[in-house]
């Protein structure tokens, strides 16, 4: 085939994918050149402007949370957009609940061009009652919130959904509620007024919160039950409480430093050395939609619109295209190929091949959490080994047939040498991965990082300790994440329960801040379960032998066997004693005295106490290694 030949056969597909959703995503007319129509996101992209009557906006939200609070391995998905403008005010104030997979986003460039008088809270549907009411957070995954102000302004009566007593007979009704744990970021927020990480009365448990670009003023951020949470480039005014493990990088007024047991277990990290933040949709000022991808930032401190505006490049919309469950994995491919961004827009994309991201600097932007489902055992996506490659807001789950990945970041060996550039890092962002839990499924790795130069900003890698096809030899998964590239930086690392070593760091020169591990509950026996004739288990993060420099901070792993046998790992960190290999402020915790054996035996290669039932619900820490 000629090469004129292939340009019109891509360009017709093009143009038939973009006719799946109604809209032209190829090149602009000079007469759209300045403004492009409103795309068409489809029916689960919900934006709702200042100028409906707040009743009708009210009764929208409130439809949508009645339906995803209990949803949690429900089909739907959507996204909620807030054009520029007010919304609520101080005698009516817009209240409303974030259920799963539900994103909540600003359209405004800058997060003070939209702003709600109001509350915007994540409860969970698992509340006890009588004797009294207690509600956790434990499994309040996929959700999000972002480019907005929050003016906390909260109603005489509270809402219906708040717990109405607990022990004393009352609840506070003076804060917003931000009540999640993993795989629900907030991102690019100004928060003005207090703000609590667990739930109403500071009742149950809460496991994995991400900050990231906000700013709260004017009150306390009340992290209460978070036992783990990560905080990025945000302004704080003042930070309450904390269990086991809370980091905090690049942020204006983090408490300091504190690693030991009994205390709140701080690690502060001054800057961040490089990070960019995520692209997001929005509206210009003659209201035609664009993207914005902000610039890379270096020993960074503080939100990236700190001084007024966000630097960065827009994107017209004419240059993504525009995908929704139905369109063809061709006509996908095809536009990508062509040169074109691309959008995925609410839903469960079913997979018979992958999507092949090839080109430099291309923006793959999902909406309202898009699921991609390998039907094949084939890869979901892969990546060229390209500089500047963006992939944000995307569920991958395994499917029936095993995969040997469900996305790879780069391919296999080195590119070119040009193919990466500091000054171009490809970003995996709030992007979450799933082995069994909302259908079975097996995958042998989950992510797996060939290029240099990439951030991973929020990543959770989870074998499903419940919900569909989980159990030893059904949700078969080795390990959640494995880089390979150099330069690899991990701000926000959540990767669990996988049946091998979690995470396997083989690259040069890597950082880690922030990890959150529970190991495997269900290892069948102790010879099920041995990384080597002699050690038992696997550790939770395992730094290879080749690796010459690394380092980690705020790290921790929890055992919690359900089975009734007596499992132990070794370690839960294991590295080459060498002094380019650091870690600082690790630990580990054995989980539940009630319900739980066995154990882990040191925290580091030997180094550290154990921790089992003798000791449970305590840190085990070691602050430096070696």
């Amino acid at each position: 085939m000629g090469m004129r030949s292939l340009k019109v056969r891509v360009a017709g597909a093009v143009a038939l994918a973009v006719g799946v959703v109604g809209f032209t995503a190829g090149g602009a007319s000079a007469s759209v050149a300045h403004h492009d129509p409103a795309p068409n996101l489809g029916p689960n992209v919900i934006v709702l402007s200042p100028d409906m009557p707040q009743a009708t906006i009210q009764s929208t939200l409130d439809t949508i949370a009645t339906q995803q609070v209990p949803n949690q391995f429900g089909t739907q998905r959507y996204a909620i957009l807030f054009e520029p403008g007010t919304y609520g005010s101080g005698s009516d104030p817009l209240v409303f609940q974030i259920g799963y997979y539900t994103q909540v986003a600003g359209l405004g460039a800058e997060p003070g061009d939209v702003t709600i008088n109001g509350a915007i809270d994540v409860f969970n549907d698992q509340c006890s009652t009588a004797p009294k009411t207690t509600c956790d957070g434990l499994v309040n995954f996929w959700r999000s919130l972002s480019n907005l102000t929050l003016n906390v302004t909260l109603p005489s009566t509270p809402p219906t959904y708040v717990p109405a007593t607990n022990e004393d007979g009352s609840c506070n009704n003076s804060n917003d509620i931000w009540a999640v744990s993993q795989a629900a970021p907030m991102r690019r927020v100004i928060m003005n007024g207090t703000v609590s990480l667990q739930d109403y009365c500071n009742e149950g448990f809460v496991s994995g919160g991400f900050l990231a670009d906000d700013e709260f003023n004017g009150g306390v951020v009340i992290n209460a039950g978070q036992q783990q949470s990560f905080t990025r480039n945000s302004d704080i005014d003042g930070w309450t409480n904390g269990v086991w493990n809370q980091v905090f990088l690049g942020d204006n007024g983090a408490p300091a430093t504190v690693f030991a047991p009994g205390t709140n277990q701080y690690t502060t990290v001054a800057s961040t050395p490089v990070s960019e933040e995520e692209p997001f949709l929005y509206t210009d000022a003659n209201g035609g939609y664009r993207v914005f991808v902000p610039a890379v930032e270096r020993d960074s401190v503080g939100p990236s619109y700190a001084s007024g505006s966000t630097p960065g490049t827009s994107i017209p919309i004419r240059r993504f295209f525009i995908a929704n469950p139905s369109t063809p994995l061709f006509a996908i491919n095809a536009a990508l190929a062509f040169g074109q961004n691309l959008i995925l827009t609410p839903g469960i994309y079913n997979l018979r091949g992958t999507i092949e991201v090839t080109r430099p600097d291309t923006v793959v932007l999902g909406l309202g959490f898009p699921t991609l489902v390998p039907e094949n055992g084939n890869v979901s996506m892969q990546t060229a080994s390209v500089p500047g490659i963006k992939l944000s807001g995307i569920i991958f789950d395994a499917g029936s047939r095993n995969s040997s990945a469900l996305l790879e970041v780069g391919t296999r060996g080195r590119g070119a040498p040009w193919s990466h550039s500091a000054n171009d890092p490809t970003l995996v962002q709030d992007v979450f991965f799933r082995i069994g839990g909302a259908e079975p499924g097996r995958a042998t790795d989950s992510l797996v990082v060939n290029s240099d130069d990439t951030i991973l900003d929020d990543v959770w890698a989870w074998r499903a300790d419940h919900g569909a096809g989980v159990g030893w030899t059904s949700n078969r998964a080795d390990t959640g994440v494995v880089v390979n590239g150099d330069d690899v930086l991990a701000y926000g690392l959540f990767v669990e329960h996988y049946q091998k070593f979690d995470v396997i760091w083989n690259g040069q020169s890597g950082e880690d801040v922030f990890f959150q591990n529970e190991m495997p509950y269900d290892p069948p026996s102790q010879s099920a379960w041995m990384s080597s004739p002699t050690t038992d288990g696997y550790a939770a993060f395992l730094v290879t032998p080749r690796v010459h420099t690394f380092q980690g901070y705020g790290m921790g792993s929890y055992s919690f066997f359900n089975q009734g046998v007596q499992i132990f790992a070794t370690q839960a960190f294991q590295s080459p004693d060498r002094p380019g290999v650091q870690f600082n402020d690790v630990f580990t915790i054995f989980l539940n005295a009630n319900g739980g054996s066995g154990g882990i035996d040191s925290v580091i290669n030997g180094v550290g106490g154990s921790s089992t039932a003798a000791n449970p619900d305590t840190p085990v820490d070691v602050v430096s290694y070696p």
